[in-house]
């Protein structure tokens, strides 16, 4: 702790929230507790349908089954200590535990962004070169996407925190957010962030951008190929197998543009709440937009939850 501490008097931080409001704690408590447990029990039902079912064991679903469990530990990162918040009185985290709850959350959120590219890359193959998908979409390949997807963020988060902690924080150490977020810290350094700040605007953007623009191409490239497509039914069956991925990148990638490509000048309250859509809302309604949209989980819920009745 004392190492971590060098460069700052502050040795813990105080989250203060969504709200300071007393008679909103308890509300939004219980709001939030029923989300996470939605979101842990929808995630682990996405999770155990795939590994049950023999006909769900190809690229699309082995990436969508790593998404629901990375999805539980980033919630899981954020999500308790937000509800720990609302019935306690002592809104305090210490300032190593800041530090790792902000590099999980950039890593775990980091790792959803890739691995939404890669199913990106997975439907790019199955639509425009499908006689080669089984080649392209080899285990060998999936398990290097996957690879990739964990171990890159993970740098990427700690280059920030380790920027993060050269810096000194003198004074106030009241964090106007609900989790240790970069945009409200760096606000609190008394110090200069101008290489923090260059960072995020570099490195981050283009760690951020490049799975995005990585998604965009796909679709491009997917839209030109069903639009070649020369039955309505072909088309309608080419886009059903998309439509739950591209649903949950919009809700993804708008909110994160939304709080981070601006200048930090300019952050506010309204940010805090489109960050709940990235942080908290994606995770829960993944397993929702898969399941309802997507007739082989459906079949795979469906035979699961059968088996569990029986």
């Amino acid at each position: 702790m004392e190492r971590l501490n060098q460069n700052s008097n502050v040795s813990e931080f105080i989250l203060l929230g969504l709200t300071s409001r007393p008679e909103d704690q308890k509300p939004l408590f219980i709001l939030f507790f029923i989300i996470y447990l939605v979101t842990i029990t929808g995630n682990l039902l996405i999770i155990l349908a795939i590994r049950s079912d023999p006909q769900l064991q190809t690229p699309m679903y082995s990436f969508l089954s790593f998404l629901s469990f990375i999805d539980i530990c980033f919630s899981t990162t954020i999500v308790p200590r937000m509800l720990l918040n609302f019935l306690s009185e002592n809104k305090t985290i210490s300032y190593a535990g800041c530090l790792a709850q902000m590099y999980f959350t950039y890593a775990l959120g980091n790792t959803d962004s890739c691995l939404l590219a890669a199913m990106a890359y997975d439907r790019y193959v199955a639509i425009c070169d499908p006689f080669h998908y089984v080649t392209i979409m080899s285990h060998r390949r999936c398990v290097l996407l996957v690879a990739f997807s964990c171990s890159l963020p993970h740098l990427h988060s700690l280059l920030h925190i380790l920027l993060l902690n050269q810096l000194t924080f003198c004074d106030s150490n009241v964090v106007h957010h609900f989790f240790c977020d970069i945009n409200p810290l760096l606000k609190l350094s008394c110090s200069s962030i101008f290489v923090n700040d260059l960072t995020i605007k570099t490195e981050g953007l283009v760690f951020w951008v490049t799975p995005f623009l990585c998604i965009v191409f796909s679709y491009v490239r997917i839209l030109v190929a069903v639009l070649r497509i020369p039955s309505a039914a072909g088309k309608c069956k080419a886009f059903s197998t998309c439509g739950s991925h591209f649903t949950v990148v919009i809700l993804f990638y708008g909110s994160i543009f939304y709080v981070y490509l601006q200048p930090l000048s300019s952050y506010t309250v309204r940010d805090r709440v489109a960050t709940i859509v990235y942080t908290v809302l994606t995770s829960m309604l993944n397993p929702f937009i898969y399941s309802l949209r997507n007739k082989d989980m459906k079949r795979g819920l469906g035979k699961l939850l059968g088996r569990r009745k029986s």
